[in-house]
C-alpha cells in the first residue's frame, strides 16, 4: 500500500538545429515521472522533469542521480495524497532549487489524483471546447531558415510570430523583420522577438530604437538576468514594452517576487513552470503580477507533449487573451503521442486522439 515512483529517461530528438543566443539543440534530454499505487499500478499519474542546459538551475551533470534520489525519498514515505497536502509533500520533498523536479512531481501527483487520464485540470481545453491562441516561433539561424520558418507559420495560420534574435548579424534580423512588416500590418500579424539576454546594457536602448520601427509587441529579456538596475532602467525608457523571463529563475520567495516586478516595473513575464518550480510558483507570479498591473502568457520550456499537456491546461484555468507560447508540441521526432494538435495558429486538445504510452507499460 502507499504511492510509487519510477522514472524513465527519455532523449528527445529535434526535427531541425533548434538556435538560441545560447547554443544549438539537436536533442535533449527529459524524465518521466510514473506515480502510482503499488496495489493498483494500471492506474497512473505521469509528470516531467526537463531542465533546459545552460539555464535551468538544476542544470547539474548529476541531474539523474539527484532524481533519483527525489524517487528514492518519495518511494520510503508510504504516502497518502490529497488536495489540501499536494503543496506540503513538495515543499518537504524538494528543494525549491530543483525546478524542473518539482514541478515533474506536482504534475504526476495531480495527474493520478484526477484518474490517470493526463487530465491536470478538467477544463474547456482538455474538454475539446475550447482553443488556446498561441505564437508561432521563430529559431535562430541563416537568414534563408529564418525565412523559411516565417512563410511556415503565416501559411499554417499564425497571427502572432516570435522570432528568437541576437546570434547573426542584427541588420539580417531586422531585414527579416522588415520582410514581413513590408506585407503584413501589426493589425494582421503580431511580432514578438526573444534576446534571450543577448544585448548589452550598452547597447540594448540603440537596439530597441532600431526595433521599435517594426511595430514589434514586446521583447523578450532584452539584457541577462541579474542587471536589475539596467534592466530597470530599460522598462523606463524603451519605446518596446520589455518581457521579463529568465529574470524570474530562480526566485521562489514570494516578498522578493513582488519586490522584483515592484522595482523592474515590466510590461509583461513569462512563465515557464519547469524553470520557476511548477505551477504553484506560477499561479504566485500570476497573482503578483494582476496586483502590479503586469501582463503575463505561459511558455513551454522544450518539454515533451506530456509537460506541454500538463502547461496548456494550467494556462487554459485562466481568461488570458495573450496568445501563449506553447506551439513546441511538433519539435520532436520521437515525441509522446498525444491529443495535443496545433491547428490555425491555435493549440487543440483532440478527443479523437490517443495518448501513446507504450513506454510506460
Amino acid at each position: 500500500m502507499g504511492l510509487k515512483v519510477k522514472m524513465y529517461k527519455h532523449t528527445l530528438k529535434f526535427k531541425f538545429e533548434a538556435g538560441t543566443s545560447r547554443g544549438v539543440y539537436t536533442e535533449k534530454d527529459t524524465y518521466f515521472l510514473k506515480i502510482f499505487d503499488s496495489e493498483n499500478p494500471k492506474i497512473f499519474g505521469l509528470g516531467e522533469a526537463a531542465p533546459l542546459h545552460g539555464l535551468s538551475i538544476d542544470d547539474f551533470p548529476n541531474y539523474q542521480d539527484i532524481l533519483q534520489g527525489a524517487c528514492d525519498t518519495f518511494n520510503g514515505l508510504d504516502l497518502e495524497v490529497f488536495e489540501w497536502n499536494i503543496n506540503i509533500i513538495l515543499s518537504q520533498l524538494i528543494d525549491d532549487r530543483l525546478p524542473s523536479i518539482k514541478f515533474g512531481f506536482e504534475t504526476a501527483l495531480i495527474d493520478y489524483m484526477n484518474g490517470g487520464k493526463r487530465i491536470i485540470f478538467d477544463n474547456d481545453f482538455v474538454k475539446g471546447e475550447k482553443a488556446i491562441n498561441i505564437n508561432g516561433l521563430v529559431w535562430m539561424g541563416s537568414k534563408a531558415f529564418m525565412m523559411e520558418q516565417v512563410e511556415e507559420k503565416i501559411l499554417a495560420g499564425f497571427d502572432t510570430i516570435k522570432m528568437k534574435i541576437g546570434a547573426i548579424n542584427f541588420d539580417e534580423e531586422l531585414s527579416i523583420l522588415s520582410s514581413i512588416r513590408n506585407r503584413f500590418s501589426n493589425e494582421k500579424i503580431t511580432l514578438r522577438v526573444d534576446a534571450n539576454g543577448a544585448f548589452s546594457p550598452e547597447e540594448a536602448q540603440k537596439k530597441l530604437l532600431q526595433l521599435f520601427d517594426y511595430q514589434i509587441h514586446s521583447i523578450e529579456q532584452p539584457i541577462r538576468q541579474t542587471q536589475t538596475d539596467a534592466m530597470m532602467g530599460l522598462c523606463e525608457n524603451s519605446p518596446i514594452p520589455i518581457a521579463l523571463d529568465e529574470e524570474l529563475i530562480g526566485i521562489t520567495d514570494y516578498v522578493q517576487k513582488m519586490q522584483l516586478l515592484k522595482k523592474i516595473k515590466p510590461k509583461y513575464i513569462i512563465l515557464k513552470p519547469t524553470l520557476l518550480g511548477g505551477l504553484q510558483h506560477c499561479r504566485e507570479w500570476i497573482e503578483i503580477a494582476s496586483r502590479l498591473h503586469v501582463g503575463w502568457w505561459l511558455t513551454s520550456a522544450l518539454e515533451s507533449n506530456i509537460g506541454l499537456n500538463a502547461i496548456a491546461q494550467f494556462s487554459a484555468e485562466y481568461k488570458n487573451t495573450l496568445p501563449q507560447g506553447l506551439g513546441t508540441g511538433a519539435l520532436y521526432h520521437n515525441n509522446i503521442e498525444s491529443p495535443l494538435v496545433v491547428k490555425e495558429g491555435k493549440l487543440h486538445y483532440n478527443l479523437q486522439k490517443n495518448w501513446d504510452l507504450a513506454i510506460f507499460e
